[in-house]
This record gives structure tokens, sequence and C-alpha cells, in this order.
């Protein structure tokens, strides 16, 4: 099929790759004229702007947008569509608020524009073993996007999950999920760390990926990690969110829904970016002035 991509970052250029490999015929563009000329490289036809990059599909016409998320993919999003015609449209594969989903479907619905949102996970590794996506939008302009998910997902690996925003609904969750994962395995790395024993980490990431119950590719990566640097000396622990895990605790909260090892997950990470914990200052204050017990200067 033929698709226009804007944004040609990590994920973006891989997935563009990965789409030519099957024939599929892709306009590019990104903001970098370089990465355009990768593009290009790579069999894909270059846009030097979002209005050449429409000019140059055939109608009806189908834009996928990987950007980052907030504001440049809502930007994107409204200056794509003031250039489409019913009919048409727009596919958001970022990490995007599901209630943004449904706001923009509802704007675009006015000018006959189609929305579909297909949160998208893989990261780097996507190009070799594909997306795992999960779509939400209309049958319709999920039907007419098929060919470009098979090519994208390995075997079994999209599905169209529900209406619009269902798909970076479903995304969210997986990414909340995904945080309390990788909680669970380094708080599990870090007290093996400090074993008498004298553990090779590395080797038993490698192990537990044989038969274990807690097997996974986060773990597999987890090996690679430590095969690399047993110590972890060369990383700072200084962990970013990205927002899913946020949105997540939102829902849960309005739905009474319990998710203490999410919040735990997402609480330990804004606290991995405190030089100085105000919070664990005022403890040693507190203990210091009741009990006289000793502080570090």
């Amino acid at each position: 099929m033929e698709l226009g991509f804007i944004g040609l970052g990590k994920m973006g250029m891989n997935m563009v790759t990965r789409l030519r490999r099957d024939q599929h015929r892709i306009v590019a563009y990104d903001r970098s004229t370089e990465l355009i000329k990768q593009a290009e490289s790579q069999g894909c036809v270059g846009a030097s702007s979002l209005a050449d990059l429409v000019g140059k599909l055939s109608t009806p016409k189908a834009v996928w947008v990987m950007v980052p998320s907030g504001a440049p993919t809502e930007e994107t999003i409204q200056a794509v569509a003031a250039l489409l015609q019913p009919g048409d449209i727009i596919v958001d594969g970022g990490n995007t608020r599901f209630h943004d989903d449904v706001r923009r479907a509802a704007e675009l619905k006015k000018k006959g524009i189609h929305y579909v949102d297909a949160g998208t996970s893989g990261g780097i590794w996507g190009l070799t073993v594909g997306y795992c996506l999960m779509v939400g939008g209309e049958d319709a302009a999920v039907k007419r996007l098929e060919p470009a998910f098979k090519t994208l997902a390995p075997e079994n690996g999209w599905a169209h999950v529900g209406a619009v925003g269902a798909g970076h609904y479903v995304k969210m969750v997986h990414n909340g999920i995904e945080y309390s994962m990788m909680q669970g395995y380094a708080e599990g790395f870090e007290l093996m760390s400090k074993s008498e024993y004298k553990l090779d980490l590395a080797r038993i990431a490698d192990l537990w990926m044989h038969g274990s119950v807690v097997r996974s590719w986060l773990l597999e990566l987890a090996a690679g990690a430590l095969k690399e640097d047993q110590k972890l000396e060369k990383l700072k622990g200084y962990v970013q969110d990205s927002g899913e895990g946020r949105w997540m605790i939102a829902d849960a909260i309005e739905k009474d829904v319990p998710v203490p090892t999410l919040t735990t997950a997402l609480f330990t990470r804004f606290r991995s970016r405190q030089e100085q914990s105000f919070a664990e200052k005022m403890l040693a204050a507190l203990r210091n002035a009741f009990g006289g017990h000793a502080v570090r200067r």
C-alpha cells in the first residue's frame, strides 16, 4: 500500500525500513534533511515539507505520524489535517493519551477525515522482530491500513482492539505493566548484587531465561546489560518516565482500581532524579530531634 510517514527517529526510521522491505510505497518527511536522505536510501520517496508529502500521495491518502508525544504530535496532526481531504486517514503511532485521541477523532470527523490510533511496542528492536500494534479506530479505516499493520507486526502481532482511543489505552496499560516488571527485576538484582555469595548476575539472568517462570524479553535485555557491565558502573541511576504510568494511575483513581505496584514503580523513578531528597533529610532531622540519633553533615 501507499503511506505518508512523518517522523524518522529511531523507531520511525526502522518502521519505514521494514515497510519498504515489503515494497510499500512510503513518502517520508522529517525536519532533518539527513534523515530524509537516509529514508530515501531505503527506497522511500523523500518530501521537503508536509505539503510536499501530501502532494506526493494518491487519493485516498493515509498519513502515519510518529513524532514525540504531546505538543509535537498535536501540532503535526493539525497541520496535516489542514492539507487532507474527506476520506483520508491520519494514524497516530506515538504515545498519546487516549482522551486526546477521542477529541481529535471528533474534530477530524467534521472534516470527513478518519483517525486511527496505533499503540506501538517494540522499541529499537522492532526492525528485526516486528512491532506489537494495538489499534483503535473505525472498522473501515483500520481495514484499509491492514497491509501496513501486517508488515510492521510479527505473526499475530497486531489487533484491532476497539474504537478510537482503545489502541492507546491498551498501550498505556501495557507500559504500566512494563514499569512494574522492570521495578521487580531491579529490586531482585539489587538484592543479589549485595549477597555474600558474589553471584554472577549476568549468568543468573541468562539462566532464568531457560524455563523459569520469570523469563521475559526484559530479562533477556537485563542479561545483555549485565554481561556488558556486571556492576552497571557506567550508568547513573536516573530514570525518566514518558507519561503512560501517570496516565494509568489517574485512570485507576477514576475507576477505584488499586494499582500499588505501578504507583511504587513510578514514585521510585521520581526519587531516582533527586540528588538529595528533602524528605530523607527531614527524616534524618526528626530522628536526631526526638532520639538524638546521629546524622551525617
